[in-house]
């Protein structure tokens, strides 16, 4: 790690030197630009004064286009630093575990991203023109962000275990009946408590969060409040959760936004992150629906540290040659497929709502008839390939509510357990922040 980080840092000091002494031998025809410098050393990764200042430009846009009031220069300068530094770290695992973004899966996140904003992909790029932003770097942004997300589903679930007692017990449970209940629209704000902390730093983190829920009440902004205070890694957009059941948060939130009006803000509740604050910004469905179910089964190829993304792709379409050529996928998932949950039972996995899947694979699945054998793709997973064996349109049955039972109580441990990841990679961390 040292000697690549060393060969880095020497790579840059020889370019400045070579720049210097062409600069020396040649006339003076423009105004010297400053070089681009070195502002943090993340392990063995170093964050450039022209990406802090890149970034800080995109915050001060989203900021203004919310019309929020602009935290103070320096506040914000940390928060930006902390979230390239936390960006950083998740990347450099993600290079060590083979994770990778190629440009057709790319390519089809920036038109879903477009469809979604009622744009085409021209339209899209003229609109972050307009805004202000170089598509090319726009473009790596989402790639990044998508690589991140992969290494969270990745690292996150293997910490997350769900016994069948707990879910007989959430399906017993008052909240485990009310499968279809209503959905929130929250914000957080998370004031840290550092490991290890003594009775001082305790009772300041919780004289700021009561000093922060005040301010909300008297009508300062919440959102404003999360980008200037809050520890949490959605802070910079002004921590917001997006659309979450009550089932999905951990006690006693749950109950607590059941029953708050919307633009409500629960007061500060100690966690083992730190002291939080929810805000109540929508409310929306509740009502009893039909579901589609797909009977689907599926081989999965997990990249690995061991196994490259591009090795992955070309296990899947052997295989998916193989099946196409006549043999049995049922056998094919029972000796290849990595999923263990599936794998037994020749990769079957059995009647299941849609909606309990990863978009990846919920959309391969819809555009794939019945009877046919879908192409390879990729989900945050890995490699797969899928056949759709039925469709049908039918109520909530036993094994459906206790997919949903599964998947809300680890969702709901999803926050809490991503945050204690974030916080343990950053303090195992080498970092040197040079401004």
């Amino acid at each position: 790690m040292k000697i690549k980080l060393a060969d880095r840092l020497s790579s840059l000091t020889l370019w400045a030197l070579l720049l210097g002494a062409i600069m020396a031998a040649t006339p003076v025809l423009a105004q010297v630009q400053p070089l681009d410098h070195i502002v943090a050393i993340v392990d063995n990764d170093v964050i450039m004064r022209s990406q802090l200042e890149q970034r800080l430009r995109e915050v001060h846009n989203t900021i203004a286009q919310r019309s929020a009031e602009m935290p103070p220069e320096d506040v914000l300068r940390q928060q930006v630093m902390e979230r390239l530094i936390i960006e950083s770290l998740q990347l450099q695992i993600a290079e060590r575990s083979g994770i990778r973004i190629s440009d057709e899966e790319l390519n089809d996140a920036l038109e879903t991203i477009a469809q979604r904003n009622n744009m085409s992909l021209a339209q899209f790029r003229q609109a972050l023109i307009k805004d202000g932003l170089d598509p090319t770097e726009a473009r790596e942004q989402i790639r990044r962000e998508m690589i991140i997300s992969r290494v969270r589903q990745h690292r996150i679930n293997e910490r997350i275990q769900v016994s069948e007692q707990e879910i007989r017990n959430f399906l017993a449970s008052d909240l485990g009946k009310i499968q279809l209940s209503e959905e929130y629209h929250l914000a957080n704000i998370l004031i840290p408590i550092p490991e290890a902390a003594d009775a001082a730093a305790i009772q300041a983190a919780e004289r700021m969060a009561r000093d922060t829920y005040q301010q909300s009440l008297q009508g300062v902004d919440f959102g404003r409040l999360a980008v200037a205070r809050s520890a949490s890694e959605n802070a910079l957009e002004g921590g917001d959760m997006g659309w979450r059941k009550a089932v999905q948060l951990p006690p006693p939130f749950d109950d607590l936004v059941s029953g708050m009006p919307v633009g409500g803000v629960t007061e500060p509740i100690r966690t083992p992150p730190g002291y939080i604050l929810l805000k109540l910004l929508e409310k929306r469905g509740g009502e009893n629906q039909v579901r589609d179910e797909v009977h689907v089964r599926h081989i999965l190829i997990k990249p690995s540290e061991v196994r490259k993304e591009d090795e992955a792709r070309q296990i899947i379409e052997r295989l998916h040659g193989r099946i196409v050529a006549g043999e049995n996928f049922a056998e094919l998932a029972s000796n290849f497929s990595e999923d263990p949950g599936s794998a037994l039972n020749g990769g079957d996995l059995n009647w299941i709502d849609p909606d309990m899947l990863v978009p990846e694979f919920r959309r391969m699945m819809q555009s794939t008839p019945s009877g046919e054998l879908s192409p390879p793709f990729r989900t945050p997973y890995g490699w797969h390939v899928l056949q759709v064996l039925g469709r049908r349109a039918t109520n909530s049955t036993e094994d459906i509510r206790r997919q949903q039972a599964m998947n809300l109580l680890r969702s709901r441990r999803f926050d809490e357990e991503l945050q204690t990841w974030l916080r343990q990679i950053r303090d195992e961390a080498y970092v040197d922040i040079k401004i």
